[in-house]
This record gives structure tokens, C-alpha cells and sequence, in this order.
């Protein structure tokens, strides 16, 4: 048998993926002036595979954030965050550019935070 607190831990868990995950997709890497990037915007300069395998730990992110319980209508706007960075992505330097400042996946750890903090039991 499960204990009680056994779905808050699952979600905490995935919680703390997420934000590891979101954070080295998009801001492991600090520039001169403070400016950080992370490995999404470096894997997105190989043309078309390299934005590919980005959406593909993306929506590992996702994966995990349902996993903690955020409902459809969330990871219907996380799909579409993913969606419009691997879309415009593909776009020769403007592409590259739009990846390293449109940080989708810490756009969507913050959806998943939002709806976790909205439906904690107060």
C-alpha cells in the first residue's frame, strides 16, 4: 500500500526535474553582462535535428509536468510554447536568436508553478 503523502512526493519529485531540466535547457550558462543561455539555444545551431532534439526534452518536461498533476488545459499551452520555439526555431539565425530568448521550457515550469500554487490546499 501507497503512503498518504505519496502523490505530493511524486509531484515534488517531478517538480524538481522539471526545474533542473528547464534550467540547463535555458539558462545554464551565464554570458558576459549577466545574459544567461542554456543548451537549447546551443543544440538549436544544428540546422533542423539539433530544434528537434530540443522539443524532444521539452516535451519530457511536459511528460513530467503532467506527471504532477497540472491539468490538460496547462500542457495544452506548454505544447504550444514548445511548438512556437521548435517552429520559429528552424528559422536560419533568426531562429537561433528567438531560441536563446524565448526560454520556453522556463515559461513552462512557471505555468506548472502557477497551477501548483493555485491548487495547494491553503
Amino acid at each position: 500500500m501507497l503512503p498518504a503523502d505519496a502523490p505530493q512526493r511524486r509531484s515534488a519529485d517531478a517538480r524538481k526535474r522539471v526545474h533542473r531540466l528547464a534550467r540547463l535547457m535555458d539558462s545554464s550558462i551565464r554570458l558576459p553582462g549577466g545574459y544567461r543561455i542554456g543548451v537549447d539555444g546551443l543544440i538549436g545551431l544544428v540546422p533542423v535535428a539539433g530544434d528537434f532534439a530540443a522539443a524532444g526534452v521539452s516535451f519530457y518536461i511536459i511528460a513530467q509536468t503532467a506527471r504532477a498533476g497540472v491539468p490538460t488545459r496547462v500542457l495544452r499551452r506548454m505544447v504550444l510554447n514548445v511548438m512556437l520555439d521548435t517552429l520559429v526555431g528552424v528559422i536560419p539565425v533568426f531562429g537561433d536568436m528567438f531560441d536563446f530568448a524565448f526560454k520556453a521550457n522556463l515559461r513552462n515550469a512557471r505555468l506548472m508553478d502557477a497551477y501548483l500554487a493555485r491548487s495547494a490546499p491553503h
